[in-house]
């Protein structure tokens, strides 16, 4: 994106399906409030971490992963670390194949090298010629990406959130089903099965799911293991990556690992995305 067309980039008022933008923000961090627009919107992070809250849930995008996000939902924007990222906003006609709730993508170098390159054409592209077919080439790919697991439910019921409310706080916090039962005025039972129906998650699992959240974004900004197991009240680092693993799959070094080495080269032929230094630059980039 060339520095004039920045200056005018409205993705509601380019008559074109498809708009995109690609930043790299240096900062520690903004926030953006809830908000919502008509097109769906794509959100890859390249380096750095995005967190969205999005219909009642939290959604985390990693490095080298997306975030999908209907039109019309409502959704908040949190941003950790020097950021490289890409965003899109597509038509509901075009997104019909693709997810109805908002999801998290897993992008393989191809899906990924599609979407940086759509990022970078012109905001007037040929819908007809080569442009478009480059961006029916991208969607094609991305209906057939792999749906990722970086979500938290947000319950709605008040007395589900007080709890989401402390955990988030303190992800240490060790309350047990049944103390939390007490303080919210609940049967354990009662309180089981609400968090079931609304969450889909048991206490447990769902306990575990922001201690990982929590996990992901302190390793991201440079935290080591150990320093993050203390801080999540694990006795020891052996007993937080085991927890670590059985979630995700990967021990925590292995997984931000395969996030690095996942990451494009940049050759000296690659034309950088264009550098937003300011909020303002960067909510306008993100959010209409």
């Amino acid at each position: 994106m060339q520095s004039d067309d920045y200056e005018v980039f409205e993705p509601a008022e380019i008559p074109r399906p498809v708009s995109a933008v690609g930043m790299e923000l240096f900062t520690e961090g903004f926030e953006q409030p809830p908000h919502q627009h008509r097109k769906a919107q794509l959100i890859l992070a390249v380096r750095g971490l995005i967190t969205c809250e999005v219909a009642h849930g939290l959604w985390m995008v990693p490095r080298q992963c997306a975030l999908w996000i209907p039109g019309d939902m409502e959704h908040s924007v949190r941003c950790v670390g020097d950021l490289e990222i890409y965003t899109l906003f597509i038509d509901p006609e075009l997104a019909c194949n693709l997810p109805a709730e908002c999801s998290t993508f897993s992008t393989g170098p191809l899906l990924r090298e599609l979407l940086i390159a759509v990022s970078r054409l012109p905001s007037l592209y040929d819908v007809d010629g080569a442009d478009g077919r480059l961006i029916q080439t991208m969607l094609d790919q991305l209906e057939r990406a792999r749906v990722g697991s970086l979500h938290l439910p947000m319950p709605a019921d008040p007395r589900l959130r007080t709890i989401a409310k402390a955990l988030s706080s303190d992800p240490a916090n060790r309350t047990t089903i049944g103390e939390w039962a007490r303080i919210v005025a609940m049967s354990e039972r009662s309180l089981f099965r609400l968090l079931m129906s609304q969450t889909g998650m048991n206490f447990g699992r769902w306990r575990q799911q922001f201690q990982v959240m929590f996990a992901i974004e302190r390793l991201t900004e440079g935290a080591s293991v150990q320093t993050v197991s203390f801080d999540l009240g694990y006795e020891s680092a052996s007993a937080f990556i085991t927890m670590f693993k059985k979630v995700m799959g990967q021990p925590p070094g292995q997984y931000l690992a395969a996030r690095r080495n996942a990451a494009p080269p940049v050759t000296p032929q690659q034309s950088k995305p264009r550098l937003i230094t300011t909020m303002m630059d960067a909510q306008r980039a993100l959010g209409l």
